[in-house]
């Protein structure tokens, strides 16, 4: 028998660390969600709508009567035609292709207001777009320049589409979709407005949507969407991952305050059994093994939080539980010394001796636990780490697109080949058209680059290890490792040659270039 936790001491979600859930999340979902953020504000809607569940055969209707009021020509004479551009061309399905099961989710994202035509049933983020708007506001400017190119079109004072040469053909027929369809701002919650944890992996990410900015004149919208899509399921993982690594440490330091030594080496052969996948294997092996340890330091703040001097909460208040928890009081003690009382009382049974035998088995359990807050946090450790740890897994995973043109993570069919990170072809692609990029005069301008700059700028940017013989923690190793990164440079120049970013037709060094599209 376990004792039970209060509704309190279940929320594992902290927002001052981390605002996703774990969960198994679809960055679709995410984008449609972050839209309605931005849109209003960081405030999540409701729509004033009779039904809220959208089929494709009501999105039809919307359609024909765009053709009545003369907006649309030719719907009447070509219903299939419609039905099909619906269902393939402008919305996400759930279970699609199974005729029981198959359902509308939301439009696909190309516009800011695709998220006014959703079933809220199916397009659940598990708040992460909470916390990629948290990031993005960490920025402003970078948030409002965003919300302009998504808004390009859409006229919200007249509720009229804008003539405008940047919409495609899709974008255009999601805007005639959503222009019946009001919100209800009286039903509005907000996110709340704070720092992330990480500040400097925050200010990064608004770095890479600021150069992905530079190219919404050039390249077409839904080639932009896909870019800002992987950008930020890679940031999500990037983030996470460094989460991981550095929440024990600041626990550890006291502070938040602390070194970024985090790094991983990146598998790109596309090869399972390739020389470097052992190395990228151990990296990926020794970033989940710290899940465990991750979750314990989450749970440690959320006691902390639980305190009544922390309930109003503010961000600046993490430096003084970070603080707290490694210089702690008596005063501190005692209070947990009551919450452990507390859980211990919770057991009930018919018979009093099997109570007492239950609270004996827990006290041997947590008896080398140093103290009373050891003691307390462990046992919600046990009663709720496993839940946390199997689903952080299925997290990681989606958000680092697995297994996907646009992997950050990789793994086989079986156990032969775990988990390692990677960088497919499509975030490869994503990565080089914002890494050619060198500010000059409050703008960015394209240069070409050498493999060698390209995978130091890597490195050094994202902490991501194609070629490691440089690095200090492969000093001394042997020939093998060094061979293996030797292939992995060269399968790393074939995969930008494959997506025509670097074409060596001379053997002169300073002729073998990246050459940036734009």
């Amino acid at each position: 028998m376990t004792p039970k936790l209060d509704k309190k001491e279940t929320v594992f979600r902290n927002q001052y660390i981390f605002a996703c859930d774990a969960k198994a999340v679809n960055l679709d979902n995410t984008l449609i969600n972050l839209f309605m953020l931005m849109r209003n504000n960081g405030a999540k809607i409701k729509l004033k709508l009779r039904s809220t569940h959208h089929t494709i055969d009501e999105l039809v209707n919307r359609v024909f009567v765009q053709e009545q009021l003369g907006n649309i020509h030719g719907v009447k004479e070509n219903m299939d035609a419609v039905k099909a551009w619906l269902r393939s061309n402008l919305t996400n399905m759930v279970f699609r292709g199974n005729m029981v099961k198959e359902n509308v989710s939301s439009l696909r994202p190309m516009h800011i207001e695709a998220y006014r035509i959703r079933n809220m049933k199916y397009i659940r983020d598990y708040n992460s777009s909470d916390q990629v708007y948290l990031m993005l506001s960490k920025q402003p400017n970078v948030l409002k320049s965003l919300k302009q190119y998504l808004s390009l079109g859409w006229d919200e004072g007249s509720r009229q589409i804008i003539n405008n040469k940047q919409l495609d053909v899709d974008t255009v027929g999601i805007l005639h979709l959503i222009g019946g369809i009001e919100v209800d701002m009286r039903v509005a919650t907000s996110i709340s407005r704070i720092r992330p944890l990480l500040e400097e992996q925050a200010d990064l990410f608004c770095d890479d949507i600021r150069r992905l900015l530079i190219y919404k004149e050039v390249i077409p919208r839904s080639v932009f969407i896909d870019y800002l899509k992987t950008l930020i399921g890679f940031h999500l993982s990037l983030y996470f991952q460094k989460l991981i690594h550095l929440l024990p440490k600041m626990i550890e330091a006291g502070t938040r305050n602390i070194e970024d030594d985090w790094s991983i080496v990146v598998d790109v052969t596309d090869n399972l059994s390739s020389n470097i996948s052992e190395i990228a294997c151990k990296d990926m092996e020794r970033t989940l093994n710290g899940l465990s340890a991750y979750i314990k330091a989450t749970m440690e703040v959320n006691a902390v939080m639980m305190r009544p001097e922390y309930l109003a909460g503010d961000f600046d208040s993490i430096d003084k539980m970070l603080s707290e928890i490694k210089n702690r009081t008596e005063k501190f003690e005692a209070y947990y010394e009551s919450k452990y009382a507390d859980i211990l009382a919770r057991f009930s049974d018919d018979e009093e001796s099997t109570a007492t035998e239950y609270r004996k088995q827990l006290n041997d359990y947590l008896k080398y636990e140093k103290s009373y807050f050891d003691r307390y946090v462990q046992c919600v450790f046990m009663l709720k780490g496993n839940y946390q740890y199997r689903y952080s897994h299925d997290f990681i995973d989606k958000v680092s697109m697995k297994n996907q043109e646009n992997a950050f993570m990789a793994d086989g069919r079986s156990r032969k080949h775990p988990r390692r990170a990677v960088i497919g072809s499509g975030l490869l692609e994503v990565l080089v058209q914002l890494l050619v990029l060198e500010p000059e005069n409050d703008t960015y301008q394209s240069k070409p680059l050498s493999i060698e700059e390209l995978i130091g700028k890597i490195r050094t940017r994202y902490g991501i290890i194609i070629d490691g013989t440089n690095e200090e923690r492969f000093k001394n190793t042997d020939v093998q490792t060094h061979l293996a990164f030797k292939e992995n440079k060269e399968a790393f120049k074939n995969k930008l040659r494959q997506i025509g970013f670097y074409n060596d037709l001379s053997d002169a060094y300073i002729l073998q270039k990246i050459r940036p599209r734009y």
